[in-house]
């Protein structure tokens, strides 16, 4: 079998316009970046704006583990499989960060047969979004350090500057930083931090803005620090808006590209679903639903971090309302949760199946509780058996959901069939009945309570003491009706990565609680989980280069 980057690198692309065409975009709705890329223009949207929506995928998972789930290759291949079938259907998916891709976790363009194209500039630099994300969160945070300097006329605390700057790599050491050291014209000296660009709240805000006057108002009321009375200054107080969103004015539109079988592909935004809210944009998710009869989106890592946010804070937020889910599985990684090493995961082993299959069943118990309809989908390796693929369907079939085989790595859309016969006749025969988890008017420990017990299943939740004063800091300035994104560990339902399957008797640790404003949204940090990752002993970087014609290798 080939590897990805040698699959993609053979594809023979479509001009990017006639994929657009396909939709009924013209060549005057594009912005074009080369030959195989484009950014959907404001005007394209607005004129779109009133066409009926088509019906909403969305396509999570069990919790990662070493084995690997699949998740977006299966999203890819859902979409080319649509196509297959003769249905008009479009991708939305969201951008890579670099620091995976030179980390430990690879890109995020999918795998095998089922990838979205040109791969190499999806992962790495593509049309620049996440630079000028990076850029504008950077200004912010050079404003602010320059306004104490200049004197301070807003009376902002050193010790209560809580905006970060932002880089999208994984750098542990930039974690916790001094800045200011040198002479006096070098600025105060204080402690600060940085965190991946994919956590910075300016990703967030992007991501959930309607059009340009939302991303202003929203860049507006990041609350960047608390000034010596203990009130909050804003972006808007350092007369910061107005630039942030200039340097913004193209990433905030999306980007088209396509799948290796030419199915259109809306990739944009990228905030990670273990620290932020883990969506492709909410411009993107309603363009495509314009566009087409049916759109698959995906959401980051296991359904308890990236279905939870899509649900209770995307959908909440932009008035979304899904159709169905797909919540894709393995063989290897639910023998992996029953305790199989990873080295023995080829060998069949239904004792294993049996015992990690709990993780999958609080999936979709959890899934369950928005009111929308499941299909379970097992995404096929060669290593499986019948035994095994029939345990995990029946067992599925049991709990009320639909099931089917993917094999879409290995055969594109044409393995995809199955899946999307399967999600075609879910749409036609079950109603979604879609509702959040919790109600707005819940106060911000009821909603973390909520969301540890029902999603979880934690026994509740313990507060270390900064973590509380801050929540009530929060509620006294008037955000206690906000969605709350939970900061957790992607591993396991609990907070500690080393619980697999369905933990049980265990509570849930906040240690940190801070208020996105400009998002809309309070993030409860939990466990040992980093807002800036670091790279492991042998990075996926060290197998990454390029020769001397210009053709990169090792990216995965």
């Amino acid at each position: 079998m080939k590897t990805d980057i040698e699959i993609a690198q053979e594809a023979q692309m479509l001009p990017i316009r006639e994929v657009a065409a396909s939709l009924g975009i013209e060549e005057d709705d594009l912005e074009l970046y080369g030959k195989y890329k484009a950014k959907l223009t404001d005007e394209l949207m607005t004129r779109v704006a009133k066409n009926p929506d088509g019906k909403l995928i969305l396509v999570t998972a069990i919790n990662p583990t070493p084995a690997g789930e699949g998740k977006t290759t299966t999203s890819v291949g859902l979409g080319q499989a649509f196509g297959k079938l003769g249905k008009r259907a479009v991708i939305a998916l969201r951008e890579p960060s670099l620091g995976p891709c030179f980390g430990i976790k690879g890109g995020a363009a999918g795998g095998g047969y089922a990838q979205v194209v040109p791969m190499e500039d999806l992962n790495l630099h593509f049309t620049g979004d996440f630079h000028a994300i990076t850029s504008a969160n950077n200004l912010l945070a050079a404003l602010l350090d320059n306004h104490i300097q200049q004197g301070n006329e807003l009376g902002i605390d050193p010790r209560q500057v809580v905006w970060k700057r932002c880089l999208d790599m994984n750098d542990r050491v930039l974690r916790n930083i001094v800045v200011g050291l040198g002479s006096k014209m070098d600025g105060m000296v204080r402690e600060d931090h940085f965190v991946i660009t994919v956590a910075s709240e300016i990703m967030a805000v992007l991501c959930l803005a309607d059009d340009m006057h939302d991303l202003k108002e929203r860049l507006g009321k990041i609350i960047v620090a608390y000034n010596f009375g203990g009130k909050p200054v804003t972006a808007d107080d350092l007369q910061a808006t107005g630039a942030m969103a200039a340097l913004l004015k193209d990433a905030l539109k999306p980007n088209l590209i396509q799948t290796l079988e030419h199915t259109p592909a809306i990739v944009h935004g990228g905030p990670f679903a273990n620290i932020a809210h883990g969506c492709n944009s909410v411009r993107a998710t309603k363009t495509a639903l314009k566009l087409a009869d049916y759109v698959i989106t995906e959401a980051g890592f296991g359904a308890d971090l990236g279905a939870e946010k899509f649900f209770d804070i995307k959908c909440r937020k932009a008035g979304l309302k899904p159709d169905a889910v797909v919540l894709v599985a393995t063989v290897r990684a639910l023998k992996y949760n029953g305790g199989v090493a990873k080295a023995d995961l080829g060998t069949e082993n239904l004792e294993a199946l049996r015992k990690g299959i709990v993780n999958l069943e609080k999936h979709i118990e959890n899934l369950q509780k928005y009111g929308v309809p499941v299909v379970v989908t097992l995404n096929s390796f060669v290593t499986d058996t019948k035994a095994e693929t029939d345990f995990v369907e029946h067992f599925c079939i049991e709990r009320g959901c639909e099931f089917a085989l993917s094999e879409v790595w290995e055969k594109g859309g044409e393995g995809g069939i199955a899946l999307a016969e399967k999600v075609l006749w879910t749409l036609e025969n079950k109603e979604s009945h879609f509702a959040p988890l919790y109600a707005d008017s819940l106060g911000l420990e009821e909603k973390i309570e909520t969301i540890a017990r029902e999603i979880y299943g934690a026994d509740g939740v313990t507060y270390s003491p900064a973590a509380k004063k801050e929540l009530k800091r929060i509620a006294d300035m008037g955000m206690s009706d906000f969605p709350v994104c939970m900061a957790k560990t992607q591993y396991s339902l609990s907070d500690d990565q080393t619980k697999l399957g369905r933990p049980q008797n265990f509570r849930v640790n906040v240690r940190e609680v801070y208020v996105s404003a400009g998002a809309g949204f309070v993030v409860a940090v939990t466990g040992a989980i980093m807002t800036m990752p670091g790279l492991s002993k042998a990075p996926a970087a060290y197998g990454i280069d390029v020769d001397d014609s210009g053709t990169i290798t090792g990216l995965f």
